[in-house]
Formats: C-alpha cells, structure tokens, sequence
C-alpha cells in the first residue's frame, strides 16, 4: 500500500523541525536559504550530521555540534567545486574530442560511420542514430552543419561532428574503439599503463580495454551531475578501476580496487589538465577548496569525497 504525501510546511515550520531536531539555527540566514534553496534540497547536506541509528541508518535528530550555516557552508563549498569542474570539465572535453577525432579521421576523415573502424561488440548503429540526431537538431543553426550538407553532399567530417556531440557521446565513441587506438587516445592524454606489477589477469584486463573508458564514464557523470546543479559532495559514482593508475606515483593517493566517489575524477581530471592545458592552476584551486573550505566543515568526512587522510595534514 503506498504511503500519503507529506503536507508542504512554511519556511517558519521548517526552522521549528531543524530547531526541535536539535540543529543551531539562526532564524535569518534559514529564511533566506529556506526560501531561495529550499528544505529538500539542503536536506541532502544536512543527512549525516544526522545522529546514526544503528549501523546504516539515522535519526532525526541532529549532532549537538552542528549549525544552519555549517549547512549553507558545505553548500556553497559545493557550488564552488561544481563551477571548477565545470571549468576543468570543458577543456577535458573537448581534448578527448580531438584526440579521438585524430584516432577516426586517419585514413578518412568520415570512417566513424564505417562499423568495422570499431570493435564488433560495440553498437554502433545505435552510436551512429544518436549523432545523426544531434546532427539533425543542429541543421539550422550550426553554419559549419549547413556548409557540409549543402556542399558536400551531407558527409560531415568527425571534426565537424564532434562540435555537435556531446561528452557521453565521445565517451561511448572511446569505448567503442579498438585496443591499440584506446591506448593512443589514452596515452596521448598522459595515461601511460606499466602492466608489469599487475596480475595475469588485471593485465589481460588492461590489455582488451582501456581503464579510461570507465573514468571517462565517471566524468561522463560528474559532468552531467554540475550540468544540472546536483550535488557532487557525498556523491556515489559509476566505479572506476584503480589498480593500473596507481602504478603512475600521481595517483597513489586512489584507493585500491575501485574508485566511486568524485576525489578520484578530480584526480583524473588534474592528470588531464596539466597535460593539455601547461601551467594551469586548476588542480591547486580544486585542493585549496577541499582543504579551506570541506576539511574544516564539521558535517563532513573525508570519506565522503574519498579523500585520502593525508590531505588534511
């Protein structure tokens, strides 16, 4: 039998449950937040300062230690990375676009619509229908789009595609491609895998398929996620296999196994970064904002973000 809906409260009831709850509120800086943010989405910021109850869940009741503006701090906190990984998330884009174009386009600039250029595994008729959407949509608009389908005969060359494809779309074109054409992509991003400390089988593993297609699903997610103001704190992501970028002493710091939470893709991302856009400060913004703004709030855990202990010595 399904449950009844809840009745919508006021602003002013709203700040009488988180005060009988037990969180420090200060009745102005809630209104404001309250009415402009709303209950249910701080909600999300305020779950683990939330006493457990038991091993999994948590009651009502709020830690004695926790304030409203701890809430809006963690909030902004949040704001502010989502707005860095956007930045960060554009340049990573659109590298991956032309590092898999150059993959594509040698010999014909127009291979992508050939499905032998792919592994048999790989749906690419589907793959195809998708771009020829966006290529679709972008007909009157996009000035390159109605050059090549005026001129030449609608074949649109994978540079021009790109432009009109979206980061999942790249993503799934990566993990369509062959062995040696995902170790190109991958290497000329500066992801170079030493197998040789692996086991037989993380090597096989390596071997058949990039672990670049399971980060660039996971930032296919981060990006998507700050695309639509979600919340990238305490956020469980699609994992990625760690155990062969561990083997390059920059990322000694993801955990063994499998990386889900979003310190790894910041990881990632930094890696990317230094490699196609030299002397960017990116990556010491992104650590400045977790060390002065997440580390010292008292609603969160390092583990929430997966970030290693050493960060916050």
């Amino acid at each position: 039998m399904s449950r009844s809906l809840k009745p919508a409260t006021s602003i002013d009831q709203q700040i009488e449950i988180l005060r009988s709850r037990g969180m420090q509120v200060d009745d102005d800086l809630a209104r404001q937040w309250l009415a402009n943010v709303s209950y249910y989405r701080l909600s999300a910021y305020w779950y683990p300062a939330r006493v457990r109850k038991g091993r999994l869940a948590r009651s009502d009741c709020f830690r004695p230690d926790v304030s409203f503006a701890d809430v809006v701090a963690l909030y902004e906190a949040d704001r502010k990375l989502r707005t860095l990984v956007h930045d960060g998330m554009e340049r990573v884009e659109v590298a991956l676009r032309a590092r898999v174009g150059e993959v594509l386009c040698d010999p014909d600039p127009v291979g992508y619509t050939d499905p032998a250029r792919f592994r048999p595994s790989f749906d690419h008729a589907s793959w195809l229908n998708v771009a020829k959407k966006r290529i679709g949509r972008a007909r009157k608009h996009n000035e390159a789009i109605s050059h090549y389908r005026d001129h030449y005969a609608a074949q649109y060359p994978f540079w021009v595609l790109a432009e009109v494809l979206d980061f999942a779309d790249i993503s799934k074109a990566f993990e369509g491609l062959g062995s040696k054409d995902q170790r190109e992509v991958a290497e000329a991003l500066g992801f170079v895998f030493e197998t040789e400390s692996l086991s037989k089988n993380q090597q096989r593993k390596v071997k058949a398929r990039s672990p670049m297609v399971s980060w660039f699903e996971q930032l296919t997610i981060v990006r998507n996620i700050c695309a639509h103001h979600g919340r990238l704190w305490n956020r469980s992501l699609t994992p990625a296999p760690t155990a062969a970028l561990r083997m390059q002493p920059r990322f000694s710091q993801l955990p063994e196994g499998q990386s889900e939470r979003v310190f790894g893709a910041l990881t990632v991302m930094a890696h990317i970064l230094r490699i196609v856009s030299p002397g960017t400060s990116w990556p010491e913004r992104v650590m400045e904002l977790l060390r002065e703004e997440f580390l010292v709030n008292r609603i969160v855990s390092t583990s929430a973000m997966g970030i290693p202990r050493i960060l916050k010595n």
